[in-house]
């Protein structure tokens, strides 16, 4: 008997692994398989001859977790053996998916009315990014989202922000109100003073043309902090 095969059929051992792993999924969804398991079924269809365990456990070693392997940059994900283009398409396309979906959730209806689901979106889209985003939602007179739009990408701990070029973009759209988010890679999202007097700039220029800074949300791996709550608006 060859290694790696089986002594009935002779096929090799990972693909009944791939069709227990697909029947575990179906009769018990995500949450009966663990990370590395969850991320082997997104491997199969790039890699579908080869075992997939092992890289699906490396990635999860590599990056920490599921969500963040799917956040990693192309260029970090490259860095793991056996990483192609197919797997870092394959990845990309499950993460934007996610974002799409969560999206699709706070378009629907009044952000401030959904504000759990707001928070769940730019987790995902920010928590994991390696450089800083500075990201604006903004809001029309019943609170629904026009647009959602990054403004800047800056270095690992600063992200150049314009107060007049916050509002022109504002005005541009019709927005009455807008939310400021941006991330800390470092994972702490304590507010610096930077934050805070930035913040401060762009409220007051937002008062002169009656468009409201209704929150600023900054998002850390292991959480965020929101303005409003912290009485800083």
């Amino acid at each position: 008997m060859k290694r790696g095969l089986s002594e009935d059929d002779g096929k090799p051992h990972h693909l009944g692994h791939r069709e227990r792993l697909r029947r575990r999924f179906r009769d018990g969804g995500a949450e009966a398989l663990p990370d590395y398991e969850l991320l082997e079924l997104v491997l199969f269809r790039p890699i579908p001859r080869l075992d997939v365990k092992p890289l699906a456990k490396a990635l999860i070693a590599r990056f920490g977790s599921f969500t963040e392997v799917l956040a990693a940059t192309p260029e970090r994900l490259r860095e793991v053996p056996g990483i192609g283009d197919a797997v870092v398409t394959e990845l990309k396309i499950v993460h934007a998916a996610g974002l799409r979906l969560i999206k699709g959730e706070i378009s629907q209806r009044a952000l401030l009315s959904s504000w759990s689901a707001v928070l769940d979106y730019c987790r995902a889209a920010m928590a994991f990014a390696e450089r800083e985003q500075f990201r604006i939602l903004f809001l029309d007179k019943k609170n629904g989202l026009i647009a959602d739009e990054v403004q800047g990408i800056g270095t690992v701990d600063h992200t150049p922000v314009y107060p007049r070029e916050v509002m022109k973009r504002a005005l541009e759209l019709g927005a009455s109100a807008i939310i400021l988010v941006h991330n800390h890679p470092s994972g702490d999202p304590t507010p610096s003073a930077a934050d805070i007097d930035m913040t401060r700039r762009l409220i007051e220029a937002g008062d002169k043309l009656a468009v409201k800074v209704y929150d600023h949300i900054i998002i850390g791996r292991n959480g965020h902090a929101s303005f409003r709550t912290l009485k800083l608006i």
